[in-house]
């Protein structure tokens, strides 16, 4: 049986297909229109309670939030390939810099651009410019966050530095830049960006 991810392509949804692309398993994209509320259909919160996409199922098995599905599909899929094994001693730093996007960067940018008071030391994200400095530290030589193998970790850490200097909310250093550009070049990136342009073209997005 193969994936089966609910896919809308104007959401998170879409780096999904890029991460299906990348492991090269079987899937199908079952598109769920927003513009009606599917997503917030008891049938589609018996899935995923949040009403939310991107949820994927593999089988009897459910799978939502990015980060999640991405450990989720290389870990099945593509171990030793996307994932280093349990007992690879990269396997630490995978496991960091994939939680560091949703558990780090996207609140604290958030609490950037908001203006938020809070004090960073009882702030799970911490300071924006101490964010700033792991980033770097992350980024360091690379070509990839492991050195010279492309992991999971680089898809969704990757994607997420690429989505915040697009919108203005981290600075555009060119270290980042040309590290994003290495993962836009990949052509599973290229491949997810035609399929999700094609399914909004044929939805009139």
């Amino acid at each position: 049986m193969s994936v089966v991810l609910h896919h809308h392509p104007q959401t998170r949804a879409a780096n999904v297909v890029w991460l299906l692309e990348e492991v090269g398993c079987e899937y199908t994209l079952e598109y769920v229109d927003l513009k009606t509320g599917a997503q917030k259909s008891d049938t589609f919160k018996a899935l995923n309670p949040m009403g939310k996409v991107p949820t994927l199922l593999d089988g009897d098995v459910v799978v939502a939030e990015v980060a999640a599905i991405g450990m989720y599909l290389a870990d099945k899929y593509a171990a030793g390939r996307l994932a280093p094994a349990l007992d690879a001693p990269e396997r630490g730093a995978y496991l960091r810099w994939i939680c560091y996007g949703p558990s780090v960067i996207e609140p604290g940018c958030m609490a950037k651009a908001a203006g938020w008071d809070f004090k960073p030391g009882s702030a799970g994200w911490g300071s924006y410019e101490e964010m700033l400095a792991t980033i770097d530290v992350a980024v360091g030589e690379g070509p990839y966050l492991l050195g010279e193998q492309f992991t999971m970790a680089d898809m969704l850490f990757g994607g997420t530095i690429g989505w915040m200097m697009q919108f203005g909310m981290l600075p555009k250093k060119s270290a980042w830049e040309a590290y994003v550009g290495r993962l836009e070049d990949r052509p599973a990136r290229k491949k997810a960006r035609e399929i999700n342009a094609a399914i909004a073209a044929e939805q009139g997005l």
